[in-house]
């Protein structure tokens, strides 16, 4: 059984890239850091670092031992952090993470029923898909809320579809006059709101301007906040592609209206990833029942 307090050294090590680092880190002397090291390699019988003039590098049983690691401090955290919760009556940690659009489709139907049920301790990061993965592996999230089937995602991670959410232009009220149904090539030369950053989502804007065989438009400002997108079209005469879950409160408010586009119609699938190799926690479970059943209402 390898010491958790030796495996925090060694996380410290490999966060902080020296040995003085760590002992600063941990407010520890520069020998009791190596001792700790020592003894952890003495355990586990083989070199965790290549010491040499331009600091440590991790060998290959380092690595291996830095990714599980980074898993297991998240958990004695997160453990620590449930027991205090759990003497207020507070259920958790629960730690989600998502894509900025699926987040906003999912989630707070989802919270909102588990609410019902008493208190919970909920933590929501937003990020890329890639940013998602890490955290994933790290142990930072337990699940991530992301649009679905558009690639297959890392060995290590399942993916499971949930919903299904159509696209369409989104207009404020300078284009009042326009629809009921509108055309892509009618309306590329308008000027747009659309998203800057690679993903899921700036993909399928794409690909529904390939399949209409009109150009991308120029008139664009990119942007990745869908509030601050959302709020430019609103008081401008800029369009933009969004999913009709992601503009639902400003829907119903008439704040901005959703046109089908016309022989272009795109479904976005969403849904939720997580490690293979983890198991959910009990207000994980939770968390996945509570979308399931928002969905199905």
């Amino acid at each position: 059984m390898i010491d958790p307090r030796l495996l925090r050294t060694f996380l410290a090590v490999c966060r902080e890239g020296s040995i003085s680092g760590a002992a600063r880190r941990l407010n520890i002397s520069q020998p009791s850091v190596s001792v700790a090291i020592g003894q952890l390699e003495h355990a586990l019988g083989g070199s965790l670092f290549d010491r040499g003039r331009r600091g440590i590098v991790l060998t290959a049983a380092g690595i291996a031992l830095f990714e599980r690691s980074e898993r297991m401090d998240a958990l004695l955290c997160e453990a620590e952090e449930a027991v205090k919760l759990a003497r207020r009556g507070v259920a958790g940690p629960l730690r989600i993470g998502g894509t900025p659009g699926a987040l906003v489709s999912l989630v707070p139907a989802a919270l909102g029923r588990m609410e019902q049920g008493g208190h919970v301790a909920v933590q929501v990061l937003e990020g890329s898909d890639a940013h998602l993965a890490d955290l994933l592996r790290r142990g930072e999230i337990e699940v991530a809320v992301v649009t679905t089937g558009i690639e297959p995602p890392p060995e290590d991670i399942v993916e499971r579809s949930i919903a299904r959410d159509p696209f369409a232009l989104i207009v404020g009220r300078a284009h009042d006059t326009l629809g009921p149904s509108v055309a892509l090539h009618e309306i590329a030369g308008m000027p747009w709101v659309l998203p800057h950053a690679g993903g899921a989502f700036r993909r399928q804007i794409e690909a529904l301007f390939l399949s209409a065989e009109v150009p991308l438009p120029l008139n664009v400002i990119r942007c990745d906040s869908l509030l601050t997108s959302k709020e430019i079209v609103r008081r401008s005469q800029r369009v933009t592609v969004l999913p009709r879950g992601v503009v639902a409160a400003e829907l119903s408010m008439g704040l901005l209206r959703a046109l089908p586009i016309e022989g272009a119609a795109i479904t976005r699938n969403i849904g939720i990833r997580m490690l293979a190799e983890r198991s959910l926690s009990d207000i994980g479970r939770v968390f996945v029942e509570a979308i399931l059943k928002a969905t199905e209402a």
